[in-house]
């Protein structure tokens, strides 16, 4: 239906990041980022389709570039909360939880940065305590899945923003 909308003379970036985040959400993570790529050609640092791109790299559980995504698409103007939150969620998955609150706190009062924080560390305990019983009562064929729990199955509420990217 998108692609049927987009005008191939003139093509709109916002509709080639929303095809991207349709596709992320069917698990077709290299052709988004084609998408997305496209929109940035079209509108390049646009702080939206570089947060997209982020969370894209954070469903394939590739936090560094979904990392350097999000604190790309933080430094151009324009840059909303949504963004920020976004950037919060991959430092805080990698466990630097300090930094995580910091980014969280610039947007969000302190007790909702630190509830957030703290849901997250939850999350990851939980998730890394599923893992080693798991590893413990069997044996794997192929490497571990990684610890980093998927968004897309969490139960806690999402920024609506970060819940198109990531709830499927």
């Amino acid at each position: 239906m998108i692609e049927r909308a987009q005008k191939p003379d003139n093509p709109d970036w916002r509709l080639l990041s929303a095809n991207g985040a349709i596709l992320d959400q069917l698990e077709r993570p290299e052709e988004a980022r084609a998408k997305y790529r496209q929109a940035l050609d079209i509108q390049p640092n646009e702080p939206s389709v570089l947060s997209n791109l982020g969370m894209s790299y954070l469903l394939s559980n590739d936090l560094a570039s979904a990392e350097t995504y999000l604190r790309k698409a933080n430094q151009q103007r324009g840059a909303d909360s949504r963004v920020r939150q976004n950037l919060a969620l991959v430092i805080g998955l990698q466990g630097r939880f300090d930094e995580a609150e910091k980014v969280a706190s610039a947007e969000l009062p302190a007790d909702e940065a630190q509830a957030n924080i703290a849901y997250l560390r939850q999350m990851l305990s939980q998730q890394n305590a599923g893992t080693r019983s798991s590893r413990k009562t069997r044996r794997r064929s192929k490497p571990a899945r990684s610890d980093i729990p998927d968004p897309r199955k969490s139960a806690h509420p999402l920024d609506p923003a970060l819940e198109t990217v990531v709830r499927g």
